[in-house]
């Protein structure tokens, strides 16, 4: 296995370890679950800079990057409705669309092709994992700007996903052209 699959491997590994400081009971539980998340999320960055720049891009990769990404922020996302960090429609908006896109991958897997994130699926990857650091660092600090710009990130999130789960299904609309 390449290093950037080994990160992608390692980012879904410390998806538990997110929760379960969600659910701590200690004061600086946020803080402690942001910098988890922040670290796993600067692993996605690492693994695709690396596999572009050292030739190490794999079919393995371009699926399970994705879905590292999904399982982190969903997990996320889901643990923060708990203590209302997030409005659950948003969550419900976003996991709706990660769970059409990776059935519309499990399509196309299936005929032999590979579906590899899109631009504006990465501007929504990014901009999502900010709004949490964000939110977590809102929920941590008390009111104030942390909050507020996590706030207005959760709904550019959220415009951003729909936009992306639009643009996915608009570009491989032939895969559903023979249903």
């Amino acid at each position: 296995m390449n290093l950037p699959n080994k990160l992608t491997v390692l980012r879904i590994c410390m998806v538990p370890l997110f929760v379960l400081c969600m659910y701590l009971p200690i004061s600086s539980k946020y803080i402690i679950a942001m910098i988890i998340f922040a670290l796993a999320s600067i692993t996605d960055m690492l693994d695709g800079k690396i596999a572009r720049a050292r030739n190490l891009v794999t079919d393995f990769g371009k699926f399970m990057d994705p879905l590292a990404d999904k399982l982190l922020v969903i997990a996320a996302l889901t643990s923060m409705i708990e203590v209302n960090l997030v409005p659950a429609w948003i969550v419900i908006i976003i996991v709706a669309r990660e769970l059409a896109v990776s059935i519309m991958r499990a399509i196309a897997a299936a005929e032999g092709k590979v579906i590899a994130a899109g631009s504006s699926g990465k501007l929504k990857t990014v901009t999502q994992m900010f709004a949490i650091i964000f939110l977590l660092l809102g929920a941590h600090m008390g009111p104030g700007v942390f909050k507020t710009i996590g706030g207005v990130l959760t709904y550019i999130a959220a415009i951003l996903t729909l936009y992306s789960g639009y643009e996915y299904f608009y570009a491989n609309r032939k895969l559903f052209s023979d249903m």
